[in-house]
């Protein structure tokens, strides 16, 4: 298991996302596929894990996530590179 997958875990990220799967919100891989084109794909995805967001994927919102940003950001390069266990 890979640093940020246990990071997921420990977050409860995986209550509602799944690595394939929509649970609650969307799948890891789901999200890379959107944002893969971003050059600032970490970045940006570190900041919508601290700060939350609604709209981007439907009307549930994802709260703000309590977490440092090295935290936040080790997770957000785990998605962009395709989020592998």
């Amino acid at each position: 298991e890979s640093a940020a997958s246990a990071l997921t875990k420990k977050y409860a990220c995986i209550a509602c996302h799944g690595i394939d799967n929509r649970i609650v919100g969307p799948g890891f891989r789901e999200i890379q596929k959107k944002y893969a084109a971003r050059a600032d794909v970490v970045d940006y995805l570190a900041g919508k894990i601290v700060s939350g967001g609604t709209g981007v994927w439907g009307a549930i919102p994802m709260p703000p996530q309590t977490l440092s940003p090295e935290d936040a950001k080790t997770i957000a390069r785990w998605i962009a590179d395709g989020a592998k266990p």
